[in-house]
């Protein structure tokens, strides 16, 4: 196989993340051991970069750019963005640069590569809920809205015995005063989390 029909392939579906199960729909006919092969000898080559075992990214002919929030989708499926991640982008915390966080289904995981660290934190299916699609930069992204986004914090800190200072955090009031209550309650609830403290900061 030939990496330039690769590469016509993959942009004219806009596959600049692609996994060895979506090369197999792409290319029926080709034996897994062979896509395998061809898989280790662009990546020897430099034309693309595995990002973890099974799935890829397009390294030629340029950097494709790709958010880190659609990666994270990509890295570790089903998930969302939320928490820390979430929450900068709101602007109703300060950026946070350290890694993209997420929210999934599946058992809590991390991942690094070249893109940085994606950490990924688990909830019950009925907890996975208030995201939506996000475009970013042409690219769509699961996001949670900023109520969940909130909501997920607060469990999680909550979960780890953890108190929120909201002042030391640097939680924006005004924006998180334009939050949706009613939103923003029915997500508590699902995580049985008491508000009070929030609302007080308020």
């Amino acid at each position: 196989m030939e990496f330039n029909n690769l590469l016509q392939v993959l942009q004219k579906n806009r596959f600049y993340l692609f996994s060895l199960d979506e090369l197999r729909v792409f290319y029926p006919n080709e034996s897994s051991a062979n896509l395998k092969k061809e898989l280790y000898r662009w990546r020897s080559k430099g034309l693309i970069v595995r990002l973890k075992k099974g799935l890829y990214e397009l390294a030629f002919p340029q950097d494709m750019a790709i958010p880190d929030m659609v990666i994270a989708n990509k890295l570790y499926e089903p998930s969302y963005v939320s928490l820390e991640t979430a929450l900068s982008y709101y602007s109703i915390i300060p950026e946070v640069a350290m890694a993209v966080t997420s929210i999934t289904t599946k058992p809590t995981r991390r991942f690094k590569n070249k893109h940085g660290l994606f950490l990924y934190h688990t909830v019950k299916y009925a907890s996975f809920t208030g995201y939506y699609l996000e475009k970013m930069s042409g690219f769509e992204v699961m996001l949670a809205e900023p109520e969940k986004a909130a909501a997920d914090y607060l469990y999680f800190k909550e979960r780890r015995g953890e108190n929120v200072d909201f002042e030391a955090e640097r939680f924006d009031k005004k924006i998180i005063s334009k939050m949706n209550k009613k939103k923003l309650e029915k997500y508590a609830r699902g995580f049985k989390l008491n508000l009070e403290s929030f609302y007080a900061y308020l």
